[in-house]
Order: C-alpha cells, then structure tokens, then sequence
C-alpha cells in the first residue's frame, strides 16, 4: 500500500500541513527583506498599459451558480484592498500581502475552489479570477512575474464565453500560492481594479509610454486521446514588437499545457475522431 503524506492522515493533519507552509512563507518573507509594494494613490498614473474587463458570472460545468453569487460578492471585497497599489521600481506586488486572509468574519463567502484536482468549495474561493486579470494584464507588459500558479495539468471545465487562452490562468491559496511581480523598470506602475455588476474591471497604468508592445497568443490547440484518457493542448506565446519599428523584436514560448479534460467529452472525442478520419482520408 502506497504511503500516505502527513497532510493526508486526517482533516487535523491537513490543517497542520497549512498552517506550517503559512508559517514558512511568512518567515521566508521577513528574512528575504523583500520591498513589497503597499502605497495606495487615488491619482491614476497617467499611461493606460492594458486593460481588460473579467465576466464575473460564467457557466462552469454543473457548478452551483450560488457560487458565482458569492464569487462576486468576495471580488468586491477584495478589490480595493488592490485597487490604486503603486509598484515602485524594486518593488515586488504580492496579492495576498495587501489582500490578506480570506474569512467569514471579513465578509467573504463559500465560492469555488480546486482541490487536488476537483471542484470544491471554501471561503474566498473564487478569487483566483482576481489574479486571473492581474496575470493577463502583467503579461502585456514589462513587469517581472516572479511567482505564478496555474491548472496546467487539468482542464476542468468547458469553455464559455471564454475570452483570454486556455492555460493563462492562476491558482493561489493562502498565502503559500501567491501571485507575485516585481518592477524592474524604472518609472512606477500601478493597478486599478474594481466590480461592477457583470465584470471584474482591471488597469494597469504607467508612468510613460513603452517603446514596446506585447502581443499573447495561443498556438498548436487541440484536444488528443491518450489510452481512455482525453488531454488538451496548446502554446502560449508571447510577442514583444518594437512600436517605433513595428517589428517583432523577441518570440518566447511561456508555457505549454497538456491538460488532462476532467469533464465530459463525449463530443470532443467525436470530434477528434472525426478529424482521425478526414486525415486518412477515410
């Protein structure tokens, strides 16, 4: 019999093992003497970088749509713990250093989460859609990601209405799995993040304009079969062009995933086959 970890005995060892990596992160971090950024401004800096607007509310499987309701509830908590951070250069953004920990007693609600690999539910689940807009906005500029997460190895959930690439997303549990950038530039950035009814809304400004412009796209998507098994894959790619020039100065690769579907793929095993078959010419 395969030996089971300490977290695994029981739901009391389990919250042992959290309160440990809790404890550790917290003490890497007063060691490290990292500057982490914390100034608030209710100026906006003057430079739009990027924005995207995040459809709060979406179809996700056969989950409790009462989790979505709560999901937007626990944004509008958090967003202004974020909203107006000013990273200055040297400084590192940490969601869950401004944000803090999740709990009932701060007005966040049960949402969804992912454990192990399965849908679940848990105090400010949910918030990982914060980070989410965070990452896709960063991506599209010259900040550094020093700590990021993702579901690479599952998709979980069928696509609807979806708008950024598959696999640019982030998982964060507090506050072991954090969201981390740091500003190695030399001119301030800033995020502004608020709700609205439908949308979680996000900006990141600037100073200045960049001499650079940033471009991700999604390449070699498909889903395969594998034994019983169904997987999806695809590039995620990044493209740096020079605004003066026009010309792509760099093409980097960020990530490739092969996610294994964990949701019903009756149609997308049709489909892969019916493409088997066109290929053959059958």
């Amino acid at each position: 019999m395969e030996r089971r970890l300490f977290c695994e005995i029981s739901p009391f060892t389990y919250w042992i093992s959290v309160r440990k990596m809790i404890l550790a992160r917290k003490v890497r971090d007063l060691l490290a003497g990292t500057a982490f950024a914390r100034q608030r401004d209710g100026a906006a800096l003057p430079e739009v970088v990027y924005r995207h607007n995040s459809l709060i509310r979406r179809k996700l499987g056969n989950v409790d749509l009462h989790l979505q309701e709560n999901k937007a509830v626990s944004l509008g908590i958090a967003a202004p713990l974020v909203n107006g951070v000013v990273i200055r250069p040297g400084e590192t953004f940490s969601f869950w250093q401004l944000v803090g920990r999740c709990t009932s007693a701060k007005g966040y609600r049960v949402g969804l989460t992912i454990n192990n690999g399965r849908a679940e539910s848990g105090v400010g689940g949910g918030l990982c859609q914060f980070t989410n807009l965070l990452h896709w906005m960063v991506l599209h500029s010259e900040l550094t990601i020093v700590e990021h997460h993702h579901h690479g190895e599952l998709d979980l959930f069928p696509d609807f209405n979806r708008q950024i690439p598959f696999g640019t997303g982030t998982s964060i549990v507090y506050n072991y799995l954090d969201y981390r950038i740091r500003n190695d530039t030399d001119q301030n950035f800033q995020f502004l993040v608020h709700t609205k009814d439908e949308h979680l809304c996000g900006e990141l400004r600037a100073e200045r304009p960049s001499a650079l412009k940033f471009h991700i796209r999604e390449e070699d998507a498909y889903f395969y079969e594998s034994g019983d098994e169904v997987y999806r894959h695809n590039r995620i790619v990044r493209l740096t062009r020079d605004k003066r020039t026009g010309n792509v100065i760099d093409t980097r690769e960020i990530l490739e995933n092969n996610a294994l579907v964990a949701y019903d793929r009756t149609l997308i095993t049709a489909e892969i086959r019916a493409d088997s078959r066109a290929a053959v010419g059958i």
